[in-house]
């Protein structure tokens, strides 16, 4: 498989000086509806080494292993590129992780999650790896999985939030249990509860405030299931000023706007999604729907950004852009890129049947292997007490 070096985000915490060798660490997946649970294991990997370089497979090798992919190759390494602990990025990484791809890209060890990933054939994919001793686990960040993203989409279920609940209430069911057996459950297909915690939110952050002279910028809006639209038009904010805020509205808010179960991504799943994001430097936890001159004041905002897509007014009547247009702060960006959630939920009902039997065989293969897995420790458990019970040999003297 060749590869292809696509340039990165090199903002990596560079500790390398004359006499310390720069620590390269590999990360390698399919990145499919990029989330905050493959940025938290980025996270992860870059705490261990000084740049973070990711391999993306191919659309090609991703349907021979898993089944279809949600986003093309080319939107996959975008969202990559955007999140702000990668410093480069790899296109048509082999789906089995080799040593030789180590070192062609000069990379120390391979860094993963903490759960099975494997080929077609059954076989883990990162054995090679393993067997030579560069490979590091993370831990897995609990609660979210593409997986259970798709199920909500094809359930079209609110359970991930509470229609007129307070702004950090969660209510969230796996709905990744689409089409499957309750009686066999993976443990890291099937969807646990995500448990936001302010460290979280700190390991997330950049800590960065503004500087006297940033001009700051503000965007507010859903940016439910965080996508290569969201990212192009961020990049286009970023660029209008040196400090960028962004406003994120509580579950019942985007629901009044939206409708049916949106949003997909409850509030605190959608502000680790924004934070990740490595043109945003700070977020809006439930901000109001209608920017307001206290929030302006407060944050003191130089320049209001808003995307193309049409405004809804507040109580069928209201602008919510009103006092920025008033302050004439207010610009229109022109992302140039026409994904939407929508968009999104529209290429996962569209494919429903695929997207079921992918994610049904993906369990049924984790689940295999972890049989597998707890039969060899208990075998070696029996023979280990065989031992220890077993009589010592009577001397023939």
């Amino acid at each position: 498989m060749s590869e292809k070096l696509v340039n990165g985000n090199c903002n990596g915490n560079n500790k390398c000086n004359g006499t310390k060798k720069e620590v390269r660490v590999w990360c390698d997946g399919c990145y499919d509806m990029v989330h905050f649970g493959h940025a938290n294991s980025l996270r992860q990997a870059k705490a261990l080494g000084d740049k973070v370089i990711v391999g993306i497979h191919t659309d090609e090798e991703i349907t021979k292993h898993k089944g279809p992919p949600v986003f093309t190759e080319e939107e996959r390494v975008k969202m990559v590129k955007g999140i702000k602990w990668v410093d480069e990025v790899v296109l048509g990484a082999p789906y089995v992780t080799s040593l030789e791809v180590l070192d062609q890209n000069n990379c120390d060890f391979c860094v993963h999650g903490d759960d099975i990933t494997m080929t077609a054939e059954g076989v883990d994919t990162y054995h090679l790896v393993k067997s030579a001793n560069r490979y590091k686990e993370v831990k897995r960040t609990a609660g979210v999985s593409t997986t259970d993203l798709v199920g909500r989409m094809l359930l079209l279920t609110r359970n991930h939030f509470r229609q007129g609940s307070a702004e950090y209430d969660i209510e969230k069911e796996g709905s990744s249990n689409m089409g499957q057996d309750s009686a066999a459950k993976s443990p890291w297909t099937g969807c646990s509860q995500f448990l936001p915690t302010t460290q979280k939110i700190i390991q997330f952050s950049d800590g960065k405030s503004p500087q006297p002279g940033d001009k700051i910028g503000y965007a507010a809006g859903a940016f439910d299931l965080f996508h290569v639209g969201h990212l192009d038009f961020l990049e286009k904010a970023r660029k209008l000023c040196d400090y960028l805020i962004v406003g994120l509205h509580t579950d019942p808010v985007v629901n009044s706007y939206k409708g049916s179960n949106y949003p997909i991504m409850n509030l605190h799943e959608r502000v680790l999604s924004v934070l990740a994001c490595k043109f945003v430097n700070e977020v809006v936890i439930g901000a109001p729907y209608c920017v307001t001159e206290e929030l302006l004041d407060h944050f003191k905002i130089d320049i209001v950004c808003h995307g193309s897509t049409p405004i809804a007014l507040e109580d069928g009547k209201i602008d919510p852009y009103s006092v920025p247009k008033m302050r004439t702060i207010f610009e229109t960006i022109i992302s140039g890129n026409d994904m939407t959630t929508e968009r999104i939920v529209e290429r996962i009902i569209s494919h429903r049947l695929e997207y079921e039997r992918r994610n049904q065989a993906k369990e049924k293969k984790e689940i295999e292997a972890l049989i597998l897995f707890v039969n060899f420790i208990v075998l070696c458990m029996f023979v280990s007490v065989k031992r220890v019970l077993k009589p010592p040999k009577k001397s023939i003297l």
